[in-house]
């Protein structure tokens, strides 16, 4: 369940996100249309992104595509990072897009100043943009800093390992995990972290999340 959090007062124009599953708060954007690593060579869908979660369920709702439109827009205003630094003042952990990516270079850096500015918050941020080499910059300064995890996505189902400090993978099942993976117990607590913060830990270097969801159980079938 996604609930809408849209603040008030100096930042009313800041609009998070509290998935269900999540122990904070996120700042999104919606699904494919801004992510530009989802597509492979031949601009076809990677594996990974075919069963995308955030294209299904409470996803596909006007009221839940309507923050991550209007985010879209938003961060390109001036004062959007000393609002986004403001609105984060009582936060400790954040984690950035449970759906969409930082699609443009801009916004890479104004995130990595507002990860910059807030060292009380654990950042982590998933991302497909490492393919992009113009990202490898900023990629490199936020995860220089002690508060932010870049974890890297593999676009593997079957638990492909890409290179990267801290990286995740898609596995078919727990059991299809290697020694060198940390799994996400969050389907064995009824799809929640619970106290797990393995995902903003740097000392983690693996993540592999379990298929989940009808499309990605699918597609996992079919590739077996």
């Amino acid at each position: 369940m996604i609930t809408l959090r849209k603040t008030t007062g100096q930042t009313d124009m800041i609009k998070l996100s509290k998935a269900s599953k999540m122990p904070c708060r996120s700042w999104s954007l919606q699904a494919l249309t801004t992510c530009p690593a989802s597509k492979d060579s031949d601009g076809e869908l990677v594996d990974a992104c075919k069963g995308c979660y955030a294209t299904t369920g409470n996803y596909r709702f006007p009221n839940v595509k309507a923050p991550r439109e209007h985010n879209q827009e938003d961060w390109q205003r001036d004062s959007w990072v000393d609002d986004m630094v403001s609105e984060l003042d009582n936060d400790r952990y954040f984690r950035w897009f449970d759906s969409g990516d930082m699609y443009h270079i801009k916004l890479a850096h104004k995130m990595l100043e507002v990860m910059q500015r807030t060292p009380w918050v654990k950042h982590w941020l998933p991302t497909r943009m490492h393919k992009f080499d113009k990202f490898a910059s900023v990629i490199n300064d936020m995860q220089a800093l002690p508060n932010v995890v870049v974890r890297l996505s593999s676009d593997s189902i079957t638990g492909g390992i890409i290179a990267g400090e801290t990286t995740s993978t898609i596995v078919p099942t727990p059991d299809h995990a290697t020694v060198d993976m940390t799994v996400c117990g969050a389907y064995d607590r009824a799809g929640k972290c619970g106290t797990c913060r393995a995902c903003w830990d740097k000392d983690t270097q693996v993540i592999a999340y379990p298929a989940h969801g009808r499309a990605m159980i699918k597609l996992v079938e079919l590739a077996a």
